[in-house]
C-alpha cells in the first residue's frame, strides 16, 4: 500500500511537472554555493513567498529524483482549511507521501507533524504560514513573516540538506477568483544549505534561547535578498 501511494503520488506530480513545461516558461537559478549532488540529501525544503495554491507549477525546476523522493518520502504539513476543501483539498493530500493538515496553533497537530519526521524523510514547508496578497500582505493586511515551527524541524533533523525555494510569486498567474493564465514566466532562485552547520550558525549568537528567533530572523533576510521580482498581477497591468 505505501508503495502503491508513492507511485500514485508521483505519477500526479510528475504530470504536473509536464503540464508546468508546457504551459510556463522557467527563470531559476542557484544562488550562493553550489554544492556537488545539489539534489541529493535533501532532509527539508522551505518555500519562501508563498503567494497561490498553484505553486506546484514550479515543480517544472527539480528533477524527476526530487520529485520521486517527496512522492516516497516526503513529508508536508498543510493548513487544515486547504485540506478540507472539497476538491483542491483531495488533490494537496496527494502532493507527497505523507500530507498533515495542522492548523494555525502549536497543538497536537504540530507535535504529529515532528512525530512523523523519520531519518529518510524530507519535509517541505511554507514557513510564513499563509499567503501573500498582491498588495504585500497576508489576508489581515499584515506583514509577512516567517514562523517559528521550521525552527523546531531543524532541531528534530540535525544534519542532511536544507534546500530554500525563493519563489518570485505567482499573482500574474493566478488572482483568487480569475482563471489562471498560462504561458507567463515563473521564477525561482535555490539554495542548498547542510543542516548541521545552519544549526551551529543560528546557536552562535544567544543559544537554543534566541535559537528559533535567529532562524525566523535569518530567512526572511535570505528571503528578501533572494526571492526575484514579482511580476504585478495580469489585470493591475490592464487597469
Amino acid at each position: 500500500m505505501t508503495f502503491l501511494r508513492s507511485a500514485i503520488v508521483f505519477t500526479l506530480l510528475f504530470s504536473l511537472k509536464i503540464l508546468s513545461r508546457i504551459f510556463y516558461r522557467h527563470d531559476w537559478e542557484w544562488v550562493g554555493t553550489i554544492p556537488p549532488n545539489r539534489w541529493k540529501g535533501l532532509r527539508l525544503v522551505v518555500f519562501l513567498n508563498h503567494t497561490s495554491l498553484f505553486e506546484p507549477l514550479f515543480l517544472g525546476v527539480p528533477p524527476a529524483s526530487f520529485i520521486w523522493r517527496l512522492a516516497a518520502h516526503g513529508v508536508v504539513p498543510a493548513a487544515d482549511k486547504t485540506t478540507d476543501r472539497p476538491l483542491v483539498g483531495m488533490v494537496f493530500r496527494f502532493i507527497a507521501h505523507q500530507v498533515i493538515p495542522i492548523t494555525r496553533q502549536r497543538d497536537d497537530t504540530w507535535a504529529q507533524v515532528l512525530e512523523t519526521i523519520e531519518k529518510d524523510s524530507m519535509v517541505a514547508i511554507a514557513p510564513e504560514g499563509r499567503m501573500k496578497r498582491a498588495n504585500g500582505l497576508d489576508l489581515h493586511g499584515k506583514p509577512m513573516t516567517v514562523r517559528g515551527g521550521v525552527a523546531d524541524i531543524l532541531q528534530a533533523m540535525g544534519s542532511g540538506r536544507m534546500l530554500l525555494a525563493y519563489s518570485g510569486g505567482l499573482h500574474h498567474v493566478q488572482v483568487p477568483g480569475h482563471i489562471p493564465n498560462v504561458f507567463k514566466t515563473v521564477r525561482l532562485r535555490i539554495e542548498v544549505l547542510e543542516i548541521a552547520g545552519y544549526v551551529e550558525e543560528m546557536m552562535r549568537d544567544g543559544g537554543p534561547e534566541q535559537f528559533k528567533r535567529n532562524v525566523i530572523r535569518d530567512l526572511e533576510r535570505r528571503r528578501d535578498l533572494y526571492c526575484p521580482e514579482e511580476e504585478a498581477p495580469a489585470d493591475a497591468r490592464v487597469a
